[in-house]
Formats: C-alpha cells, sequence, structure tokens
C-alpha cells in the first residue's frame, strides 16, 4: 500500500543512516563518508504491523535500484518453484532470487557475476536425480538458468549446456553401480564450468576448497557440500550457511576483483519480514563472519516485526530520530553485537496532520479529525495513511461531521483499476492477518485473560478443538508483538476498535446486531448479578444506562471518592453501540449538556435533592463516556460541562471534595491535550 514516508528523514535524507551505511546519496547523486568503515553493522527496524517497516525497505529500493546492486526479498513469502526437486530449499530459493536481482548494471559499473554461488547451487541441485527420471534433472537445471545467467547472459540463457549435463550424468549413472549425490555434483559442476563459465571464472571452484574436509580441493568442497546438503539437519544447514557466504563472496570480488575502483558506494540486501527463520538463517552467516574479521562490504538492512526477537539480544538499540546524523554500534565479543536494532517510532501529531492535509488539502473535514486519528492510531503509519485517504475521498455531503469511527464505515479506492474497498476490514486484514478474525472480534469486548476464557467457553466451542481459544489468540497477539495491557484482552486501542467495528457491524444484522448483543450479554451475566464497574461497562455497551447512574448516584457518598472517579473512568471506557453512517450529533451530547429530556420512571420515589444528584451523575458519565471515546471527536462545550458539573459535585460531598475539584480541574485539561483523564488527577502519566 503507497503511502508517504512522513517522520522517516533520518533513514532516507542525503546524510541518513542509508547513505552513510552505503556510501551514496539517494539516487546515487553523491558519495558520503561510511560511518562504520569497512565494517557496517546489520540494521534491524524493528516496529509492529503497520508501522512502515516494508514501505521503508520499499523506498530505500526505489531510491537506491539503478545507482548500486540491491535486491528486496520477504523472507515470510518465498514461493517455491511449481516442480522442484529435493535440491530446492528457502534458503537456496533465497539466495537465488537475491543473486539475480542483485545482478543487473547499475549506474557507471558492470553487471554483478556470482559464479561462487551458482556452482554451490548447481550442486545441491543434484539431489535426487535418477537415470530413469531425467526430467527431474532437466526441470531443475532449466530453473538455475537465471541464476547462470548472471555468469554468462548468453550461455545461461540460451539452455544449451542443460543437455549437455545430461549428457553427462548419463555417462555417470553408468559408471557407478549407486549415484551419490556427490558424483552427480561432481559431474553437473564440471559441465556447466566448461559450457557456461569462461576463463575468468573458472577459479571460482576453488573457493569450495574452504568447506569442509575439502583440503583446498574445490570440486571435493562442492561434492561434500551437496553430501551435506542431502543429509539434513545440522549438515544441511553448514551447506545452507556457506552458500550464503558464496553470495557475499561473489559481491566482494565485484568490488575488489579486476573492477576495482569503478564502483561506488556499496551493495545493499533488503530483508523484509527477517524475524521468520528464513531472515536469520540468510544473517547469522554474515553476523558470523563478520565476527570472525571478515570485511564484505554489503549493506543489509532487515526489517523484524518482533522487537525483543532472541536474536537481537546483544544488538545495540537505538530509536529512528536518534540515527538522523550518527548511529554507533560498537562491536562486542558476541556475535550479536553487529546488528544495530532501530526502533520506528510512531508519527507525531504534526506529522499525521500533514498526512491528513496531503489528502485533503482544502480542509474540508473537522479540524480536530487528524489528531483524533492519531489518537486512535497511536501514531501508526498505516492507519494513519489509510484513514487520512478515506477522508479525503469521503462523500461531500458526510465531510463535514465525520469521526475516526465514521471513517471506519467508509470505503477507499487504493487502485484505480480496482473497486473501492472497506476502510475497517481493510486495516484489520493488514494489522492482524488471520484466516479467522471472528474470534478476535468476539474476545476484544473482554478485559483480561479470564472474562476471555470465560466468553470462548460460551460463545466459541465449535472454534478449536485442540486447545483453549482464548490462550491461543492471546498467543498469536503476542507473537505479532501486540502489546498487553491491565484493562483489555487487546490491548491496542486500534485494534481492538476494528475488531469490535467487526463484531458490531460483520453480521448485517441492522438493527437488532445479535452477535454484539450475544457477547455483551453474556459478560454482563458473567459479572452479576451486583452492580459492579465490570457489569455495568457492559450495560452502557448495550445501550443501557440508567444502572450504572444509579450505583454511581447511590455510591456517590461514600469516602473514597479516587475509588468512586476511577469507577466513573472504567464504565464509561465501554464502547459505544453507535449506529453505522447516523447523520447528525452524538446522542451521547445532547445528555451530557443536558439538553435531553428524562422520563419519569428513572425518578419515581427520589426526592428533589436526591433527583438533581442523578441527573447530575447522568450528565456526568455521558460526558466522560463521549469524551473518552476513541472513534469520537472532542467537544469543548461538553468538557466545559464536565468541569462544572464535578465542580458541583465537590461541593456536594463531605468529605472527598478535594479530589472532585481536582478532576473538574485536571481532567478537561487530560482531554484536550489527548490523555487518558489521570487517577489520582493532575498525576503526570496520566494512569
Amino acid at each position: 500500500m503507497d503511502r508517504e514516508l512522513y517522520g522517516r528523514e533520518a533513514v532516507l535524507h542525503d546524510g541518513g543512516l542509508v547513505a552513510r551505511l552505503s556510501g551514496l546519496t539517494r539516487h546515487g547523486a553523491a558519495r558520503v563518508a561510511y560511518e562504520h568503515g569497512d565494517d557496517p553493522p546489520v540494521t534491524v527496524f524493528t516496529g509492529g504491523r503497520g508501522m512502515g517497516k516494508t514501505a521503508l525497505l520499499k523506498e530505500v529500493r526505489n531510491r537506491y535500484k539503478g545507482y548500486t546492486p540491491l535486491a528486496l526479498l520477504d523472507c515470510a513469502h518465498i514461493e517455491p518453484p511449481a516442480e522442484h526437486g529435493p535440491g530446492w530449499s528457502e534458503v537456496t530459493g533465497a539466495l537465488t532470487e537475491l543473486a539475480v536481482q542483485l545482478s543487473p548494471k547499475v549506474l557507471a559499473a558492470k553487471p554483478v557475476q556470482f559464479p561462487r554461488l551458482s556452482l554451490g547451487l548447481v550442486a545441491v541441485a543434484s539431489l535426487g536425480w535418477s537415470q530413469e527420471d531425467d526430467e527431474r534433472a532437466r526441470t531443475d537445471l532449466q530453473q538455475l538458468g537465471p541464476l547462470l545467467a548472471t555468469v554468462d547472459a548468453t550461455k545461461g540463457a540460451a539452455g544449451n549446456w542443460v543437455s549437455k549435463v545430461l549428457s553427462k550424468l548419463a555417462a555417470t549413472f553408468a559408471e557407478s553401480a549407486a549415484p551419490l549425490a556427490g558424483l552427480l555434483a561432481e559431474a553437473t559442476v564440471e559441465t556447466v564450468l566448461e559450457e557456461v563459465f569462461g576463463r575468468f571464472q573458472r577459479s571460482s571452484e576453488n573457493w569450495y576448497g574452504t568447506y569442509r574436509n575439502a583440503g583446498g580441493r574445490g570440486k571435493t568442497g562442492l561434492r561434500q557440500l551437496a553430501i551435506d546438503f542431502e543429509q539434513g539437519g545440522r549438515r544441511r544447514g553448514e551447506a545452507e550457511d556457506f552458500l550464503v557466504g558464496a553470495l557475499t563472496e561473489d559481491l566482494v570480488h565485484a568490488y575488489t576483483g579486476l573492477r576495482r575502483g569503478t564502483r561506488i558506494g556499496r551493495p545493499i540486501l533488503l530483508l523484509d519480514n527477517a524475524h521468520e527463520r528464513l531472515g536469520r538463517q540468510l544473517v547469522e552467516p554474515i553476523l558470523r563472519a563478520r565476527a570472525g574479521g571478515r570485511r564484505d562490504r554489503v549493506v543489509v538492512l532487515a526489517a523484524s516485526r518482533v522487537r525483543e526477537h532472541e536474536g537481537l539480544r546483544h544488538a545495540t538499540r537505538t530509536r529512528l530520530p536518534e540515527t538522523a546524523h550518527r548511529a554507533p554500534c560498537p562491536r562486542g565479543t558476541s556475535v550479536g553485537s553487529g546488528i544495530l536494532a532501530v526502533e520506528l517510532t510512531p508519527l507525531s501529531p504534526a506529522q499525521t496532520r500533514s498526512a491528513f492535509d496531503h489528502h485533503d488539502p482544502a480542509g474540508r473535514t473537522p479540524a480536530e479529525l487528524a489528531r483524533a486519528v492519531h489518537r486512535l492510531t497511536g501514531g501508526r503509519p498505516l492507519g494513519v495513511a489509510l484513514l487520512g485517504r478515506a477522508a479525503g475521498e469521503a462523500p461531500a455531503e458526510l465531510r463535514a461531521d465525520l469521526t475516526p469511527g465514521g471513517l471506519l464505515d467508509l470505503t477507499v479506492e487504493l487502485r484505480e483499476d480496482a473497486p473501492p474497498v472497506p476502510v475497517a476490514p481493510t486495516l484489520l486484514a493488514e494489522l492482524l492477518p488471520v484466516r479467522r478474525p471472528g474470534p478476535y472480534a468476539v474476545l476484544a469486548a473482554t478485559h483480561d485473560e479470564e472474562s476471555a476464557r470465560i466468553l470462548a467457553h460460551a460463545r466459541l466451542q465449535g472454534e478449536s478443538l485442540d486447545g483453549d481459544v482464548a490462550l491461543r489468540v492471546r498467543d498469536q497477539l503476542r507473537s505479532e508483538d501486540w502489546p498487553e495491557g491491565p484493562r483489555h484482552f487487546v490491548a491496542d486501542p486500534l485494534l481492538r476498535s476494528l475488531l469490535l467495528h467487526r463484531l458490531r457491524f460483520e453480521d448485517d444484522d441492522h438493527p437488532r446486531y445479535a452477535a454484539w448483543r450475544a457477547v455483551h450479554e453474556t459478560l454482563h451475566r458473567h459479572y452479576g448479578p451486583a452492580p459492579g464497574p465490570y457489569r455495568l461497562h457492559h450495560d452502557l455497551a448495550l445501550g443501557r444506562t440508567e444502572e450504572a447512574v444509579t450505583h454511581l448516584r447511590v455510591t456517590f457518598p461514600e469516602q473514597d471518592v479516587l475509588g468512586w472517579l476511577g469507577r466513573l473512568r472504567f464504565v464509561a471506557a465501554a464502547p459505544y453501540p453507535r449506529e453505522r453512517n447516523r447523520p447528525g450529533p452524538d446522542p451521547r451530547r445532547a445528555i451530557a449538556l443536558g439538553q435531553e429530556p428524562v422520563g419519569d420512571p428513572a425518578f419515581s420515589g427520589l426526592d428533589a435533592d436526591t433527583t438533581a444528584l442523578h441527573l447530575s451523575v447522568r450528565r456526568l458519565l455521558h460526558a466522560v463516556w463521549l469524551l473518552t471515546d476513541p472513534l469520537a471527536l472532542p467537544d469543548d462545550d461538553v468538557a466545559d460541562r464536565l468541569a462544572h458539573e464535578l465542580r458541583r459535585l465537590s461541593g456536594r460531598h463531605l468529605t472527598g471534595s478535594g479530589s472532585l475539584w481536582d478532576a473538574a480541574t485536571h481532567w478537561p485539561r487530560d482531554i484536550r491535550a489527548w490523555r487518558e483523564l489521570s487517577l489520582p488527577p493532575g498525576r503526570e502519566d496520566g494512569v
């Protein structure tokens, strides 16, 4: 998904991190002094889904492609060939793809050749070939054509060498009663050397003389490599590590061989989703070689969704803005000390405003909409970009009254050749790409692991036959590095809002909202029958407020005023059972401002003083409910009324007037500063 890279200048500007690592400004305009000399760290950008990791790597590719050898690989999506033999693995497939991307000619330099890697992959490709099935060998050899074309484009692409390899293999089969991987590998390598490699590349096989048990003999090393690869397990891992070294050795040779001095800058490897197993298989051999003193000069930029990944234990950690001019990464004794982990930071409110201005330059949407979206998304670039685009494309009749919740109800055009897509499901699929989001939507209504397990037992028994659904969902959220919190099973406000949106509207059961009602009624019963804060929280989610108002009014005289304020804040944090695309102001506003008439049943039997207290608490509850709703816009009139009601209540309380008075002062400030309501009022961390 294309989006502006607001706040990523520390990486991309002409003196930024990539320029200092690669030695080139963007678009290869000028040389830049290398910050880390001949020992650049592996740089890993960390951040959860939607934080812009992929977009950042793609922008590096777009700016540097054609100026220095460069390749971008998604370690989570290596597609195997339609038909492949046992010589293919994710690592060999990835290395082939990287080499093909790195090979094209760049500015003022010839194409990079990969003879060492080609020989190694030719050797392991021979696994599983037999005399009875030469079609298997032909298919595997033809798949190596693009890689061999990096050595000699004419011969490698022509494919004439394939027939000669098959002839050589037939002779090998005839001479050996029990064909072995090593013999087939040697026969294949010999033919490729003769038919594809020129005289300048044939010495490349000597590099394999350093392989295990090779004794300095290249062909012996290639035979052993194939045998180890076929063996699997640890031996295959060693063979794959050596093949990674072959890739970097070919790159080193391109920069230090006969053409030395003709290339500027350094080659760049971009590895997305490097927290996956394949990412470690590609990065760790490079790190081990560097820790041993090898200097390959390759710039490795990776992305990891998991910030506390095991592979980052010994990394030097920093945050994105701190890398703008300098990014120290002192190398220690551990292999992992060669990693610089850069945490991608959220967009600032100003950057979010810029994103909205980009999509709505005329300012036709509410002035506070961008800031409200920043509160909802936490500055997550993917959410900001998609909601900003939705605001810019919103129908004219809706623009003036848009809220964050209203943006979720819209559709947005992401591609000119495709129909518009619904905002909320599209954003949810990007942030939580699971096969069945339904259970996540159900459990988003819960508060902790206990309530999630109870609700799962009641509503999701058919979802899993081999384990606790709630714990499986919890583990999946943890594996995606989503935050955990004390008041919500799904702690991130944006993810929780998207899941609750799905729970509310996915079943198209307007106006009954059967799934929404069933979930909150189940939790309501679980927390009953006493009117505690959790039960009342779900009352509000069901659109019922009078029991909550009554409970808060009855408990108001108690001495624990801070506890009362905390219960008020928790109850009012309930998701609002809103209607999609409902025109006009939020119904809570009129109640908070005392503009909506109140029916008689709520006041039967109450004296005038108690009735006044009841109405004040009712207005206060609706004000807090509206002002703290991440899907609503702030409202100065309601914030002023909130302060007024708290001051009036302060005058009524015999012992706790100070806390209520402080809340009247600090809670409107918290709201206008886009903070959570502080407790005790005025506490700086907003807890």
